[in-house]
């Protein structure tokens, strides 16, 4: 049987020098007990999986609120498609594929219901009382709110994956970051390299998602230089008989490449131009590490400031998500009106933690239909 040396050795002898070796871990705050088959990342993976909040994903908005439509993505269904495609690339970098996993699978374990309009939401309703952020958010879930051991609280997750959690984005902000995060160090290649595919995942399925919703069309987006190329290149690939179905997806299949192998190009020539050839080198870097070149990312950001006028602020999306709002800010209002009202293990914790912030982290973890649920309960 293969155990979890053999595994670390294949990591020491096959991954780049760039790359977190699971053996190099700071360890966990609790567990310092090793598996004798999984390693410390494939054990937070296990952990993250099996997790309540985990599972709340797949009933949490990505664009579109739950249960407008069985084929639109979800919360959970772009983690999954962020994960899948991250192994990808961090198996073709020499980076760790099981901490990009973990990564990519606990990134979003923060957000509140009715996507990044109820993080504005909530983050409003909390500005007076300490912020509300989906990425610290995250980190309380894994740290605090998820209770599945007798001896401690929380997942018990490594320092490398709860350090990424709260350093998710190349241009995080180092006063957010506590000390013992050591917020004068570069994340991982392993976490900026799913944040880069985060967003590359997210441009081609909301895309999908926008044109067969019928909230977007392929004659707004022919104008954008980067669509129009991989469109072109689909329909002259595909049989002049092809549905044209079948050609938009060869047209994202060719997008999510083209996303790809521009960063892969551009990280290494970064990587180099920095002299960065060690782990060493990775954390103290002055710059982002996983990057697209400039013209590639010109071209990226046009599409998305499309995607941002003409998908996410849709007059049929705003119309949802204003609703989605309001329902946040009077359930968040009643329960601060009446905190006896919090599930028991929520209420208890109001007088250590604040009242507010029980509240915020009580909606912050449920999901569209559940929130939608409790506001025709309590306040319709």
């Amino acid at each position: 049987m293969i155990g979890r040396e053999d595994v670390e050795r294949r990591e020491e002898a096959c991954l780049a020098a760039t790359a977190m070796r699971s053996a190099g871990s700071r360890g966990r705050d609790h567990d310092t007990k090793p598996d004798a088959f999984r390693t410390g990342f494939q054990r937070d993976r296990d952990r993250i999986v099996h997790s309540r909040a985990f599972r709340r994903l797949s009933g949490k908005t990505q664009v579109f609120i739950d249960g407008e439509g069985d084929h639109f993505r979800n919360r959970l269904t772009h983690t999954v498609e962020v994960a899948q495609v991250s192994r990808t690339v961090a198996r073709r970098l020499g980076l760790n594929e099981d901490l990009v996993e973990c990564v990519a699978l606990v990134h979003d374990l923060g957000h509140p219901p009715f996507g990044h309009r109820g993080e504005d939401m909530l983050a409003q309703l909390m500005q007076p009382h300490g912020g509300f952020e989906h990425n610290l958010q995250g980190l309380r879930v894994v740290e605090d709110l998820e209770v599945r051991y007798p001896e401690h609280r929380g997942l018990d997750l490594t320092y490398e994956v709860r350090e990424s959690i709260v350093k998710h984005g190349s241009k995080y902000d180092p006063a957010k970051v506590a000390a013992h995060f050591h917020p004068e160090e570069r994340p991982l290649l392993e976490a900026q390299l799913t944040d880069a595919l985060d967003s590359v995942v997210y441009d081609c399925h909301d895309i999908d998602d926008g044109l067969r919703g019928g909230y977007i069309s392929l004659d707004q987006l022919a104008p954008i230089p980067l669509w129009d190329a991989v469109w072109r290149e689909a329909v002259d690939a595909s049989p002049r008989s092809a549905p044209q179905k079948l050609i938009l997806d060869r047209a994202l299949r060719n997008l999510m490449d083209a996303m790809i192998d521009d960063c892969c190009t551009a990280t290494l020539a970064r990587l180099g131009e920095d002299g960065v050839r060690d782990l060493a080198g990775v954390r103290a870097a002055t710059r982002p590490l996983v990057v697209h070149s400039p013209s590639f990312h010109a071209g990226k950001r046009e599409l998305e400031r499309f995607l941002f006028t003409g998908l996410y602020r849709h007059h049929a999306v705003n119309a949802a998500f204003h609703r989605a709002r309001r329902i946040l800010a009077e359930l968040f209002a009643f329960y601060v009106e009446h905190p006896d009202a919090l599930p028991p293990e929520h209420g208890a914790r109001a007088d250590a933690i604040g009242v507010q912030r029980s509240v915020a982290d009580y909606l912050a973890g449920m999901t569209d239909r559940f929130a939608l649920d409790e506001y025709q309960r309590l306040c319709a």
